[in-house]
């Protein structure tokens, strides 16, 4: 037995109406990578937020000994102080500055009244190099991919002297190529004598790196499991996670009859909207059926989002160019509102920036795409809107003690609950899903999913991107596969197979 780097004894949070973290005891050795794994809403963020000082002494009850040490952190930078480095699921990066500004921003080098640039970028050059990054530290965030965005936050905390580096979520927006990146420079790291602690609902990953594993539910410890002593899989994970056994991932669909094409695109072209030149959506042909899931594959950067912003509205691009048909009638949609009012509706992927307003509440959030749904003479009737709300709240059975709660205390999978309803109260024929799993939990997606067969069991149409590859295979009917702004292929359920479409992928060209 190792160390014992940092050990949280009955850690117990309060937020109103809910209790967040009930005794959690919580123990990482030194140089081991240690997963926190539970269902949305388990507590896992909350009590790495009681860790890193986000959440301050007194706010919470229990202790917090670090390296022997009981510490009582006030703010960030005092476990920052100490060597506790958080690396949240949102990048905190500003996209018009340079990495090197980036990864010293409020640790910024010279003294009180200059910022030495020459230390600046020269400093971040050599931890840009520790993760493996070629890229100089003077090029800006926004002219990086996601995937070399996530590498900089790991070389702003290594900067900071991270001795113990909490990542959250760390992959839910990288493709497969780039996690397995991460996670074998997350092994390095290991190799080197750092400690880690990794959120994460992708349970692969979890068996991939971790020496140990800790599963929280309601916001109690359930149990730790040691992957060196333990045969590991992902279906005993799952077990500790949900409290049972869950024999298939993909609820299978019944009665469910598909009937004529619905939604039919034809030679659809899209240029990006800054870089006029670029073509982002080259010629893309496809159509989508009366009770049909559609999945659409591909790997980050394909135009998967460009192509559904695009026919929602023409919400993104320039040049924008083809036939959109709509049950079997040419439409020329110039703007979401038109969009919506052709019963059309797309489910952004950005949740929290672009799909919710996480200051208001989970009445406010469900009315916002249909407010004439709730009005009467253009005044919102705030008792329609509070009865829709709980409609939904219960038909989509998302955990809340009221529909009077702000969207941005709640869990992940509940949240995106919340956009679903927000959308399924417009009444669309048309939905098109942008990864609408991403970040939550496994029981979580498993109500989506059940939800998406609801859907075109009513006779709706749903088009579903995502970049878990298991996730298409499962639950669509027809998978169309794109890359580098084009369809490469297009497979029927009972023919797809993960190899089968990585092959098709990269037999089209570079599959990067």
């Amino acid at each position: 037995m190792g160390n014992i780097l940092l050990e949280m004894i009955n850690i117990t949070k309060t937020f109103p109406g809910v209790k967040a973290l009930d005794n959690v005891n919580f123990q990482v050795e030194e140089g081991e990578i240690h997963a926190l794994v539970g269902e949305n809403g388990a507590g896992k963020s909350t009590l790495m937020n009681v860790l890193s000082g986000i959440y301050p002494y007194g706010s919470y009850e229990g202790d917090i000994v670090y390296n022997g040490e009981v510490c009582q952190f006030q703010k960030i930078t005092d476990s920052e102080a100490k060597g506790i480095v958080i690396i949240h699921q949102e990048l905190a990066l500003v996209p018009q500055m340079s990495i090197g500004e980036n990864m010293f921003l409020g640790n910024e080098r010279g003294s009180k009244n200059a910022i030495n640039w020459n230390e600046t970028y020269g400093e971040a050059d050599k931890y840009l190099k520790m993760v493996g990054l070629s890229e100089s530290s003077r090029v800006l965030i926004k002219d990086i991919g996601t995937g070399k965005q996530q590498l900089v936050e790991i070389a702003k905390a290594l900067a900071k002297h991270a001795k113990l580096l909490i990542l959250d979520e760390p992959t839910s927006s990288l493709n497969e190529t780039d996690s397995r990146a991460l996670l074998d420079l997350m092994l390095e790291f290991k190799k080197q004598g750092m400690t880690m602690i990794i959120i994460t609902h992708k349970l692969n990953e979890v068996v991939y790196v971790a020496d140990k594993i800790t599963v929280v539910r309601d916001g109690s410890t359930v149990e730790t499991l040691d992957c060196h002593t333990m045969e590991i899989n992902e279906d005993r994970i799952i077990r500790g996670m949900v409290g049972r056994e869950i024999t298939d991932r993909f609820p299978k669909r019944s009665n469910v009859e598909i009937g004529e094409i619905n939604m039919e695109v034809k030679d659809w072209t899209v240029y990006h909207p800054v870089y006029a030149e670029r073509k982002v959506v080259d010629g893309i042909n496809m159509n989508v059926k009366k009770g049909e899931v559609v999945g659409i594959y591909g790997l980050m950067g394909a135009g998967r989002t460009e192509l559904a912003m695009s026919i929602f509205g023409k919400s993104y691009g320039t040049g924008i160019s083809g036939t959109l048909l709509l049950n079997g009638q040419e439409v020329n949609l110039k703007n979401p509102r038109e969009a919506i009012d052709a019963k059309l509706a797309y489910v952004t992927e950005d949740r929290k920036g672009n799909g919710l307003v996480l200051s208001n509440s989970i009445r406010v959030n469900t009315s916002l795409a249909n407010m004439q749904g709730v009005s009467d003479n253009g005044i919102i009737d705030m008792d329609k809107e509070y009865q829709v709300a709980v409609e939904y709240k219960d038909k989509l059975k998302t955990k809340t003690p009221s529909v009077e709660q702000n969207v941005g205390n709640l869990s992940g999978g509940n949240q995106q609950k919340v956009l679903l309803a927000k959308w399924m109260f417009t009444d669309p024929d048309i939905l098109i899903l942008d990864e609408p799993t991403r970040g939550i939990d496994v029981g979580a997606k498993y109500e989506i999913y059940c939800i998406i067969n609801d859907l075109v069991k009513a006779g709706k149409s749903v088009v579903m991107i995502s970049s878990e590859l298991p996730e298409v295979i499962g639950m669509s009917d027809r998978i169309y596969i794109m890359n580098e702004g084009k369809f490469v292929g297009e497979m029927k359920a009972d023919e797809a197979t993960q190899e089968n479409i990585m092959a098709c992928i990269l037999q089209s060209g570079r599959g990067e």
